[in-house]
């Protein structure tokens, strides 16, 4: 069988990628993922959220399966093994698990701000694993955007948190690590292999109870299918195409920063969908954000041999 043309013929990455290609891929995945919640949101309201979670994973595996035989993809070597395995650990599993819980008792608004911890976490577990040593100056700017999406989710939650938010943040852990071991195997597998390959080894194991839970569950309406939809192929599968060749290209601490704007970005879709008002405040948040993406892009972050 000839490997189509769009497909590159070697698996290691692109030798001389711009920072710029770098941010442009992971601002498109972070336009993919800004609706992940939200949709998350609209699904649980019918479905369990062990169903979800699970389910989208389990639909993501078939195209993904497809995607690997077709054009006859190597599997990941003995390094690459560990971060794809980890990757579907916490961005397969973990992740929609946690999140799908959360979104039973918080708002897709309220827990997309928590979202903003999601390029600290996935700095730190680039520091621990994947060889990248962000200056001084970089965690400065990292820590300041935390406090920002933190500050601004207390803000919306008149100074609590809730259950749903301790879940946010076992997602945003899970999430971490899932982004740092997929962008680092992906340096050399590839991005869309990499989600590909995270996918396929998740399906055995989720299969059964996605089956079993399925079987209990009534048909759900249009809508939820069509939520549900979007998570497994979008969210799921498509998104991180980009996501991971963005974080591959320019670096996983600082690209990763990016996601900074994906809890803005889904406030606006939440309004959107749902009604949800959205504050002056938001706004403002948003632009104190974009300036400590642009403070943390210009920070030094060395990459260990």
């Amino acid at each position: 069988m000839t490997r189509p043309a769009f497909y590159p013929s070697s698996p290691a990455a692109p030798a001389a990628a711009s920072p710029w290609e770098g941010y442009g891929y992971g601002f498109l995945g972070v336009l993919v993922f800004s609706l992940t919640l939200p949709m998350t949101r609209l699904a649980v309201a019918e479905l369990a959220p062990l169903l979800v979670g699970l389910g989208r994973a389990l639909v993501a595996a078939v195209p993904a399966i497809a995607l690997l035989w077709i054009t006859r993809s190597r599997r990941p070597n003995r390094q690459e093994w560990q971060g794809v395995i980890l990757a579907a650990a916490g961005i397969v599993v973990g992740w929609p698990l946690a999140s799908s819980l959360a979104m039973q008792t918080v708002s897709s608004s309220h827990g997309a701000v928590f979202n903003g911890l999601l390029p600290l976490s996935t700095a730190a577990f680039a520091a621990l694993r994947s060889g990248e040593r962000p200056s001084p100056a970089f965690w400065g700017w990292a820590v300041v955007g935390a406090v920002l999406v933190t500050t601004y989710a207390l803000r919306q939650g008149h100074g609590t948190l809730s259950v749903g938010d301790l879940w946010l943040l076992v997602a945003v852990v899970l999430g971490g690590m899932g982004y740092a071991e997929g962008a680092r195997a992906s340096r050399t597998l590839g991005g869309w292999r990499t989600i590909c390959w995270a996918l396929a080894i998740s399906a055995p194991v989720v299969a059964a109870p996605v089956v079993w839970m399925a079987a209990q569950a009534a048909w759900p309406s249009a809508s939820v299918v069509s939520a549900c939809a979007y998570l497994a192929f979008g969210s799921m599968f498509l998104g991180f195409f980009a996501w991971y060749r963005g974080l591959a290209a320019g670096g996983i601490a600082r690209v990763g920063q990016v996601q900074l704007l994906q809890p803005f970005l889904t406030v606006v879709a939440a309004a959107l969908l749902f009604g949800e008002s959205v504050e002056a405040a938001t706004f403002l948040f948003a632009v104190a954000v974009i300036v400590v993406i642009a403070g943390g892009r210009r920070a030094i972050v060395r990459i260990s041999k």
